[in-house]
C-alpha cells in the first residue's frame, strides 16, 4: 500500500484528499504545518508527498520542498498551487519537485499524477551498485567488500536488489515476503528479519549501527545508499 503525505494548510483541502487517496487504496498521513513537513516525512517514509506551495502559516512550499531533499527524502513530490507561470513551474521544478499540478485542479487529474509518479519512483532493477565500499554485479551475482569477495545467498541478492531499486523508500516485511519469496499474506514475517541481519553482517561495517540497510519500526527496511 503506497503512503501519501499530504502537506496542506487548507483543512478542508486536506481532508478531501485524504478521503479519495484512501479510497484509491493509498495510505495517507498529513500535517497542516510546513515546519513539521520534514520531520513528518523523516518519520513515515512516504512513497509520495503533495506539497501545497502557499503555506500561508509559517513557510513557503518551496522552501519545505528544498528542505526534504537536503534531508535525503527520496519520495516524489508534486506540488499544488495556485501560481501558473513558467517561472513559476520552473522554480518548483529547481526546488526538487518531480511534479507541479496547478489549482483548480480535478480529481481525475491529480490521481493519475500520483499513479505515474508512483510508477516512475519504481525505478528499474541494478545490474551493478557500489555502496560504502561494497561493489555487487546482480547479474554474475558477485560482490565484494574493499575487494574481497563477499558471499551472499541467492536471496541476499534478491532482497539487496529490490532495496537498492525502491532506496529512499520504506519497504513493508509484507511486501519483500511476497515479491523475493512468493509468500502471500500471513507468512512469517521473521524470515525477513533474519535475512537482513544476515545480510548486514556481510555489507555493513557495523551491523549494530548500520549506515545502508535501515530499520524502519513498525513498517519495514529502507535502503539509504
Amino acid at each position: 500500500m503506497p503512503k501519501i503525505l499530504i502537506v496542506e494548510d487548507n483543512e478542508r483541502m486536506a481532508s478531501g484528499l485524504e478521503i479519495n487517496l484512501r479510497a484509491a487504496g493509498h495510505e495517507v498521513v498529513k500535517t497542516t504545518r510546513a515546519d513539521r513537513a520534514v520531520a513528518t516525512a523523516l518519520q513515515h517514509r512516504p512513497d509520495l508527498i503533495l506539497l501545497d506551495i502557499m503555506l500561508q502559516r509559517d513557510s513557503d512550499g518551496l522552501d519545505v520542498c528544498r528542505d526534504l531533499r537536503r534531508q535525503a527524502i527520496g519520495a516524489a513530490i508534486i506540488l499544488l498551487t495556485a501560481r501558473s507561470t513558467e517561472t513559476d513551474k520552473v522554480l518548483g521544478l529547481e526546488s526538487g519537485a518531480d511534479d507541479y499540478v496547478t489549482k483548480p485542479f480535478s480529481l481525475p487529474e491529480l490521481m493519475a499524477r500520483v499513479r505515474a509518479n508512483l510508477r516512475r519512483g519504481e525505478g528499474s532493477d541494478p545490474v551493478t551498485y557500489s555502496f560504502g565500499g561494497v561493489e555487487v554485479d546482480f547479474q554474475k551475482l558477485r560482490a565484494v567488500r574493499d575487494g574481497r569477495p563477499l558471499s551472499l545467498t541467492t536471496k541476499e541478492f534478491q532482497l539487496l536488489r529490490m532495496l537498492i531499486r525502491l532506496r529512499g523508500r520504506t519497504v513493508s516485511r509484507e511486501r519483500l515476503l511476497r515479491e523475493v519469496w512468493g509468500f502471500e499474506h500471513g507468512a512469517e514475517t521473521r524470515t525477513v528479519d533474519t535475512h537482513i541481519l544476515n545480510l548486514r553482517r556481510k555489507v555493513e561495517r557495523d551491523c549494530g549501527s548500520p549506515e545502508y540497510i535501515l530499520t524502519v519500526h513498525g513498517d519495514g527496511y529502507l535502503f539509504a545508499g
